[in-house]
């Protein structure tokens, strides 16, 4: 899933791998938030769903997250049922439609996509790529080809992505003033 539109090619990609019940998942939302407001539309974040098998509504979760998506709504459903962990965890997939009900998408169609399983091949596909790259828990972030795991410590997480953020952006900057000095001069 990504907050991004298809006229945004030359954004930095952060993949965020994230499972909606995991409680690191939701500490690790206030580092989204800053990097999201540091770098606004230079850094697009994709989320990447891996649902772990230790909570057991974390699977319908990641397809509830994909209908928000679908629908126009999917970071601040994500980020909304993130802040509630501990409402998932007692009330299952019926929470997940009442937050889109709350979010104003159509609820309706949630419970039916809950139902008919639409969005199983997308989380598949997501775990299994996970697990070829070396995702074991979440939150993991990968930026530039590296993979940063947070499940086993977020300290100093979002200070190693912003480094390596700003070394990409500043490359990409130096990179695009050569190419403007070039255009000029020719």
């Amino acid at each position: 899933m990504s907050d991004s539109s298809p006229a945004r090619t030359d954004a930095l990609v952060l993949e965020v791998w994230c499972e909606l019940q995991c409680p690191d998942c939701r500490t690790a939302l206030d580092d989204v938030r800053a990097l999201r407001a540091r770098y606004g539309d230079r850094l697009e974040l994709r989320l990447r769903h891996f649902p772990l098998e230790k909570h057991q509504h974390a699977f319908a979760a990641a397809q509830a997250a994909e209908e928000a998506l679908e629908q126009g709504g999917g970071w601040p459903y994500v980020e909304a049922v993130l802040e509630r962990v501990a409402e998932l965890d007692r009330q299952g997939e019926p929470f997940l439609v009442e937050v889109a009900r709350e979010l104003g998408l159509d609820a309706e169609e949630f419970d039916t996509a809950l139902i008919d399983g639409r969005h199983i091949l997308v989380v598949d596909a997501d775990q299994a790529e996970g697990k070829a790259i070396g995702v074991t828990g979440t939150p993991t972030y990968v930026i530039d080809g590296e993979r940063l795991d947070g499940g086993k410590s977020q300290e100093g997480l979002r200070e190693r992505i912003e480094e390596i953020a700003d070394r990409l952006l500043a490359d990409r900057d130096d990179r695009d003033d050569r190419d403007d000095r070039d255009d000029r001069e020719s």
